[in-house]
Formats: structure tokens, C-alpha cells, sequence
């Protein structure tokens, strides 16, 4: 976890640029649809385990608002609240959990991903049931289904980034 408070806002504002761009250089560059890999999800999780959960919800926060008015994906409605939900969840429990306990990386990070997911699933509810079933967005399963390779890729990526991250960035109060 990064000490530094400087340092923290300069990668949290590093991660939020990434939630913002990855999304749209993956899918403009290299075609690979953001509900397959996930790429807006690698830089809040990072977020959160780099910088600690304040700065990994606001990164869950921002990155997907921001994209969407920037890039208009995701779609204000019904992916937006969704994702804004999931991905708050995502950086705040994987920095709580990195930050306020002595858990493996790999487990603060299934059990992030595992919440982030239950929060895509109570959003995707509470919009089911406003709309009267005029819903039509990927269900909770049917994300994690179609979402498989970029779950598999966080989990094999996501840690060793993060660990890279923390090598990288100077202690508190070390010289820069």
C-alpha cells in the first residue's frame, strides 16, 4: 500500500486516466468488447489495492461516469449505475481489505471481485424492479459468464501489477 499522499493521488489520478482510456483503446484498437475482458476493472482494482479504498471508490466512481461522458460507453442507461455501483464496490473493498487486514493479495482480490459482483447483481435488481422488467442488460450471471476471460486475466495480472506498483513508488518520507 502506497504511504506517500502524493504519490497516491498522482497513481489514483494514473488509474483513473487508465479506467478512461483502456476501455476505448481496447475496443477501438484491438476490438475486444468490454463486457468480455473488462478492461475499465484493472485500473479501479489497482486503485484499491495501491492507494487504499477511498481512492479506489472514487476511482470506481469516476472511471465509468467519466467514460461515459467522454466516450458514451458505458450507456447512461442501464450499464451506468450498474457499473457505477460494481466498480465502487470493487476499489473500496479491495482497498479496506488490503489496508485493514493481513489477507493474501489474491484473496482480497477474489473477495472484491466477488463483491463488486453482488453489487452489479442489487443494482441490476433494483433497476429490474423500477422498470418493470423493461430491462435489457447482461444479468449477473450472464456478466460473470461473458466476463470469464477478463475475471481469469484479473486474477493472474492484477496482483502482480499491484505488487510491481508498490516496489515501484517510494516509501513515506524516502527521497523521491
Amino acid at each position: 500500500m502506497i504511504e506517500n499522499k502524493t504519490m497516491r493521488l498522482t497513481v489514483g489520478g494514473l488509474m483513473l486516466a487508465l479506467g478512461v482510456l483502456l476501455p476505448y483503446v481496447t475496443s477501438h484498437a484491438f476490438g475486444l468488447q468490454g463486457t468480455t475482458f473488462l478492461p475499465m476493472h484493472f485500473p479501479v482494482l489497482l486503485a484499491g489495492l495501491t492507494c487504499g479504498a477511498l481512492y479506489g471508490g472514487v476511482c470506481g466512481v469516476l472511471a465509468p461516469l467519466l467514460s461515459c461522458l467522454i466516450t458514451g460507453m458505458p450507456p447512461v442507461y442501464p450499464m451506468l449505475p450498474i457499473m457505477l455501483c460494481e466498480l465502487a464496490v470493487y476499489g473500496v473493498l479491495s482497498g479496506l481489505l488490503r489496508s485493514k487486514t493481513k489477507l493474501n493479495i489474491y484473496l482480497v482480490l477474489l473477495i472484491a471481485m466477488l463483491g463488486g459482483r453482488f453489487a452489479y447483481a442489487a443494482a441490476f435488481d433494483v433497476l429490474f424492479y423500477l422498470s418493470g422488467s423493461a430491462l435489457k442488460a447482461l444479468t449477473a450471471a450472464g456478466a460473470v459468464v461473458a466476463g470469464l476471460p477478463g475475471i481469469v486475466l484479473q486474477i493472474l495480472v492484477v496482483p502482480a501489477l499491484a505488487v510491481a506498483i508498490g516496489r515501484i513508488v517510494p516509501r513515506k518520507g524516502a527521497a523521491a
